[in-house]
């Protein structure tokens, strides 16, 4: 596959040469049934295979226990925005949220629309180049829930700890870091991702929730809007992306094949490690945008002395085979989106550019 590029980009991302392959390989015949995966029905015993496996390998890789359930959503991210207050957030209660970037800003101005919200604590002052540490955040007493985004696309920080809420509910946008290190899943009462980063294509989101939490869901909600339907229906209540599906799968089973959430782990350290070196030894040329402390191991994010430099650096990677590397729209400048599936020569090949580019211009 030589004319495959390293893909940099933020979402829909790259997903593991392997699993390609092999979707490609099941693609016009999935287990000898005479059908694609696409064509097979979500009610058949071939996709009740695949959707089962899923949550089993996913509940695995978290190292979480069948006191939690998996649940396969449409929408994506911003649909939970809704739904989790929706389901959660009753009249006579208030949710926190720690605000640290774009979408974390927007789940709660949509959990806003629904019920009292509270900004426990917020690093937009700092223009989200910082997550607030514990002593900075201030809930309100006895909250419905904590809400917090694990990792932020844009800004390039993501959270090194995992707040302690005791025993209130604490809830967790984990879109863009879901499985890239091992983490302690049992803190948090639900977690949401949309696949198109770490997980799989675009098309499904994926549900985390412990099943204690669902017993508390609100009644009067419409089917399609309630945790509980989903649930009690194997995420099966309306027809599911079943290929989406079907490639989160692939994707997990290709996870722990790596060695699990260690090994990838240890791998993304690795791979971030190369990139903010060269940001580091550049002797200012490069200034990234996260406090080091903070820094995400998922979205390198950095600016060049100028734009028409950074035009000029995007210019060059395009011409060395790697693309997406342009920073959000709102923020402009570099941004190198690494999730799992981009392999280390990847960061590598980045690196070199940037310590030349460095060189060559500063």
């Amino acid at each position: 596959m030589s004319n495959r590029v390293f893909n940099f980009n933020p979402g829909p991302a790259a997903l593991p040469l392997e699993v390609l392959q092999n979707a490609q390989n099941e693609l016009l015949n999935y287990q000898d049934s005479g059908m694609s995966v696409m064509e097979v029905s979500h009610r058949s015993r071939e996709f009740e295979e695949i959707i089962n496996q899923a949550e089993k390998l996913l509940l695995e890789l978290c190292g979480l226990s069948d006191d939690y359930q998996v649940l396969f959503l449409q929408g994506g991210a911003s649909f939970q925005f809704a739904m989790i207050p929706f389901n959660f957030l009753p009249r006579d209660k208030t949710a926190d949220f720690v605000i640290t970037g774009s979408f974390a800003e927007k789940a709660w101005k949509e959990a806003s629309r629904i019920g009292q919200t509270h900004i426990a604590a917020s690093s937009k002052d700092h223009n989200y180049s910082t997550i607030p540490t514990p002593e900075h955040i201030q809930p309100v007493t006895n909250p419905a829930y904590l809400h917090i985004t694990t990792n932020n696309t844009i800004y390039g920080t993501q959270w090194n700890y995992i707040p302690d809420t005791g025993a209130v509910p604490l809830i967790a946008d984990m879109s863009s870091d879901i499985l890239s290190k091992p983490l302690d899943m049992e803190k948090f009462s639900l977690v949401y991702a949309g696949a198109q980063k770490n997980l799989g294509p675009s098309g499904v989101t994926v549900v985390i929730i412990k099943k204690e939490l669902l017993e508390k869901a609100q009644e009067d909600l419409p089917a399609i809007l309630s945790y509980k339907t989903h649930a009690e229906t194997g995420s099966l209540y309306n027809t599911p992306p079943s290929f989406a599906v079907y490639m989160v799968k692939e994707v997990l089973e290709w996870v722990k094949n790596q060695g699990g959430l260690k090994a990838i782990g240890e791998r993304n350290e690795a791979k971030s490690a190369l990139l903010y070196k060269a940001l580091d030894e550049s002797g200012g040329f490069y200034r990234g945008h996260a406090v080091k402390e903070d820094r995400s191991i998922m979205n390198v994010t950095f600016r060049l002395p100028e734009e028409n430099l950074e035009k000029a650096f995007l210019e060059e990677a395009v011409s060395r085979q790697m693309v997406g590397l342009k920073g959000h729209r709102s923020v402009g400048g570099i941004r190198a989106s690494i999730y799992n599936a981009m392999p280390l020569e990847g960061c590598q090949a980045l690196a070199e550019l940037m310590t030349e580019f460095a060189q060559k211009n500063g």
